[in-house]
């Protein structure tokens, strides 16, 4: 993003033309909002859209079931430790060249994943998959930051992207499973070149290009620091999963991310070009919406997860059965999101709306408590998936525009990637919590019992059902926790901001 200078005072058919350019860049901005929420959703749904494909993939390729969750991990691994420079470097070129660099490298790494004759060649594909998404998520959201400043169209616009971050998912899962049952696993990582083909073009077409700002600068100590200690803690908890908590590989990694990340604070404090300036994260309403939006990613995979495995293992379900389950939850969050920042926060402020988003997520998840391996769908499944997705829709869309709202605009992207870093750190301490306890919840019920059919359905009841309750109190816990955190009434709005794109 580039700081404006101080020039000589320009000819009036110069102002004229650049007043003709402000005012087609203006009327694009929903065009560019399509491009950002094309790029967005393929990010956000490639976290899940191998999940189905992954028995395929594993018969295919010839790899353990021990070495599966690598697959998922690696796209982890690689997103979730890049993000912060991911931002900075968006800062640093400018969010057009990284979108573009970002929707081409994801293509691009997607086939090889796609094309892979190996493991090593899928997990390392996978890897550089979230390496590109690092730059392309926060980029994304830096881009819809700064493109929408009217308080109106910025309330719609965030709805908007909220609900396909919130419904990316549960997309993800419906799309894998028509691929996998109708064509094959691969294509579930080649279909990310055609949304990385229309959003190419329309970046092209519609953002406007941007001056390099030279006033931006890459902090080498703290990026050298945070992407160890983000990696760090991803990898600990995803190892927790396979190798449990008191292992050296999850325990050890855990306690350097941990240190990695305090020394990193400490740089903030000291360097003249910070990676994550820290005037960010001291606004009480941002701080207390980076908080929502990790308990948030904690505690939906109660849902994401678990109910996939519910669905498929306990009711026999297919993939593209199970995909098609999860469009209910996908289309009330949509609407709850849009609902959210364009009626109820300027009304009611964050304050109501996303302890109220929790607390309905958390009644949706203790309502999937009380499935059976008989339950049916319309009454026992949808009701509850309904009511979660209200809740996940009040809270992402609340808390993304809350998050992003008055950075400043050289910090546009790393502050946008202060957002995705909390939502992968904790989707990664949820999935690897939840799948710890569910574990220990089955091996609990089997223990002395005869392992007969129903006693191992049974037991995996159990599994889910503690992973539901599990993810019911982290949204409980939330809503006290940002009830408290967040200033009450609604927020404030510029009178002064711009009502077109400023970048």
């Amino acid at each position: 993003m580039s700081t404006p200078l101080t020039h000589a005072p320009s000819p009036p058919q110069a102002d004229h033309a650049r007043h003709r350019a402000d005012g087609r860049r203006h009327s694009h901005r929903w065009l560019i909002l399509a491009v950002i929420a094309i790029a967005q959703l393929m990010v956000v749904l490639d976290a899940t859209i191998v999940n189905i494909a992954l028995p395929s993939a594993q018969a295919d390729l010839g790899f353990s079931a021990d070495n599966r969750q690598w697959v998922v991990t690696a796209y982890s691994l690689g997103f979730g430790s890049l993000l912060l420079l991911g931002g900075r470097i968006a800062d640093l070129i400018g969010r057009k060249r990284a979108l573009i660099i970002g929707l081409a490298g994801f293509a691009a790494t997607s086939v090889l994943a796609g094309a892979a004759t190996s493991f090593g060649i899928l997990v390392a594909g996978r890897a550089l998959q979230g390496a590109f998404g690092a730059l392309l998520a926060p980029t994304a959201l830096a881009l819809l930051t700064t493109t929408f400043t009217d308080a109106k169209e910025r309330a719609k616009a965030f709805g908007i992207y909220g609900a396909v971050a919130g419904a990316g998912g549960g997309v993800g899962l419906l799309l894998g499973g028509l691929l996998t049952e109708h064509l094959d696993w691969r294509w579930c990582l080649y279909v990310n070149l055609v949304f990385a083909g229309i959003a190419l073009i329309g970046a092209l077409v519609f953002l406007p290009d941007q001056a390099r700002d030279r006033n931006v600068k890459i902090d080498v100590p703290g990026t050298i620091t945070v992407t160890v200690g983000l990696f760090s803690l991803v990898y600990g908890f995803a190892n927790a999963e396979t190798a449990g908590w008191a292992a050296a590989g999850t325990w050890g990694f855990l306690a350097a991310g941990a240190v990695l990340m305090a020394v990193f604070v400490w740089l903030q404090t000291r360097v003249e070009h910070p990676l994550l300036p820290l005037r960010i994260l001291l606004d009480r309403d941002r701080g207390a919406a980076f908080l929502a939006m990790f308990i948030c990613a904690a505690g939906m995979f109660g849902v994401n997860l678990f109910l996939t495995y519910y669905l498929q293992q306990s009711l026999g379900y297919s993939p593209v059965q199970t995909g098609l389950s999860v469009l209910p939850m996908i289309g009330s969050t949509m609407v709850a999101a849009t609902l959210a920042t364009s009626m109820l926060t300027p009304r009611l402020g964050p304050k109501v709306v996303i302890p109220l988003g929790m607390l309905l997520a958390a009644a949706g998840l203790t309502w999937l408590t009380a499935l059976e391996t008989d339950s049916s769908y319309a009454a026992h499944i949808l009701p509850p998936l309904i009511v979660f997705g209200v809740g996940l829709g009040l809270v992402m869309s609340t808390a993304m525009s809350t998050a992003t709202k008055g950075v400043a605009p050289a910090d546009a992207g790393v502050g946008s990637a202060g957002v995705n870093t909390m939502q992968q750190i904790g989707g990664s301490i949820g999935v690897a919590l939840l799948s710890t306890l569910a574990a220990s919840a089955a091996n609990d019920f089997m223990a002395g019992k005869t392992p007969t059919p129903d006693v191992v359905a049974q037991s995996a009841l159990e599994s889910y059902s503690t992973a539901y309750t599990w993810s019911a109190a982290f949204f409980a816990v939330g809503a006290i926790v940002c009830g408290l955190l967040f200033r009450p009434g609604a927020p404030k709005q510029d009178p002064h901001a711009a009502p077109a794109v400023h970048m």
